[in-house]
């Protein structure tokens, strides 16, 4: 049986099975709540953030989800410090100046606090002078902290940041450290290259 799992990341778990870095004192991982042999991330998701990752023990299926070519699009909800005005959001929906280059087109709105929200331990640090609110924002790339580098170059630092959806999969009825399994999708074959037909010599 193959597995395809999509599961709902708490904040300050290790994206990844073991902790070599810390071995004395070893911090939470996905061992700490999955156990399924042969299962790895198509993609990561930082210790300080949350919400939705998928893993697979299908290689080929991995693969296809975390690599940047296929530009899967990732929404995040993202607690910011501020209150962004239009030109904040068009700044993100454009493209921000990065230390590492100008950030792809993006789809940036405000929102509500997203229904359901759960709590996070440790809260959020609050300042009492400085209002916050939320922004969805939704990328096709994934540069290293990608999103806090975004909120941040445009004056508004992210206080909590949470992926609810990767693709088609959403992370709809999982509560935080919970994982289910989901069909596995098709994945249409590379196409083939095109033979050259010139004459040998």
């Amino acid at each position: 049986m193959s597995w395809f799992i999509r599961f709902n990341k708490p904040f300050d778990v290790l994206p990844q099975f073991t902790d070599r870095a810390n071995a004395d004192t070893p911090r939470s991982t996905l061992s700490d709540f999955i156990d399924l042999p042969g299962v790895y991330p198509a993609g990561r998701l930082d210790r300080d953030s949350e919400g939705l990752m998928l893993l697979t023990d299908n290689g080929r299926l991995q693969a296809h989800i975390a690599d940047p070519k296929h530009k899967m699009a990732k929404t995040y909800w993202v607690q910011v410090e501020g209150l962004p005005d239009a030109a904040a959001l068009k700044a993100l929906r454009d493209g921000v100046e990065l230390k590492d280059g100008v950030t792809r087109p993006a789809k940036a709105r405000m929102m509500d606090e997203p229904d359901g929200l759960w709590p996070r331990t440790p809260p959020i640090r609050e300042r009492q002078t400085v209002p916050d609110c939320w922004i969805e924002l939704t990328l096709r790339e994934g540069k290293n902290r990608q999103v806090r580098r975004m909120t941040a170059a445009v004056g508004h630092p992210t206080l909590r940041l949470i992926r609810a959806r990767i693709g088609d999969w959403t992370l709809d009825g999982l509560d935080p450290g919970q994982w289910d399994s989901l069909p596995e999708p098709a994945i249409n074959a590379a196409p083939q290259r095109k033979r050259d037909r010139r004459p040998r010599r």
